[in-house]
């Protein structure tokens, strides 16, 4: 696992295996290895070409945070597969009340004397699987025509089409779940934070009922005193 100074990436490389007209998912997971909140943001090269979800958040100390990066559906191969596309990380140390939507662009800001851990991700293409091959029982590995040609578009075929519509439907539901995910541990932090509050308030309170009875048993005192010398 690569280490920046504040979070922790697994992939260093983003590998996508490339097929045309088709949307490819990528997973990356940070993990925060501070006693401390860090806020991160996920930039590209190519914004039009990749989507990231969530491209900002907070990951908790010690903790984990997925996100899946997504290609957009590609018309052209790029020769010989090769991509210069690349990914940037920034990530700053948090407050403890900080939420996802308090994030703004000026906490990376480096020019703001802001100190921001960044790390460089490149993207590859790789091929994608072959399906096995599947030939049904009593047939050849094509079926003859009517004129006599052998039929291209076979059971095999069929069977790729459909994989690809499951794997639309597999890529959408993983999206969900994740973005589900990082919901529920922004929540948990928020709940955490406001447990934290409510804790040293109650401290405080607990602190201040000695000395207000200081205070009564002194003006108590005073009040006996000059009776006391009235008499």
């Amino acid at each position: 696992m690569n280490s920046g100074e504040y979070l922790s990436i697994q992939p260093q490389e983003l590998q996508f295996p490339f097929e045309l007209n088709k949307q490819i998912p990528c997973t990356m997971q940070l993990t925060n290895h501070t006693d401390c909140n860090v806020a991160f943001k996920v930039k590209t090269t190519n914004p039009k070409k990749y989507s990231v979800r969530p491209n900002t958040g907070i990951v908790l100390p010690h903790s984990n945070h997925d996100l899946l990066v997504t290609m957009q559906a590609q018309k052209e191969a790029p020769a010989d597969l090769q991509c210069k596309d690349k990914f940037l990380l920034q990530s700053v140390i948090a407050s403890p009340g900080l939420t996802v939507k308090d994030i703004t662009s000026d906490m990376f800001n480096k020019e703001s004397g802001n100190y921001v851990d960044e790390w460089k991700l490149k993207v590859s293409y790789i091929p994608p699987p072959q399906p096995p091959m599947t030939v049904q029982e009593g047939s050849d590995e094509g079926s003859v025509s009517d004129n006599g040609n052998m039929d291209t578009f076979s059971p095999a075929t069929r069977t790729h089409v459909e994989l690809e519509d499951d794997s639309r439907q597999v890529d959408a539901a993983i999206s969900r779940l994740m973005e589900e995910k990082n919901s529920a541990i922004q929540q948990n932090n928020k709940l955490h934070q406001e447990m934290e509050l409510l804790r040293r308030e109650i401290s405080k309170k607990r602190a201040g009922i000695p000395f207000m009875y200081v205070i009564i048993v002194g003006i108590i005192g005073i009040i006996l005193g000059y009776l006391i010398k009235k008499i």
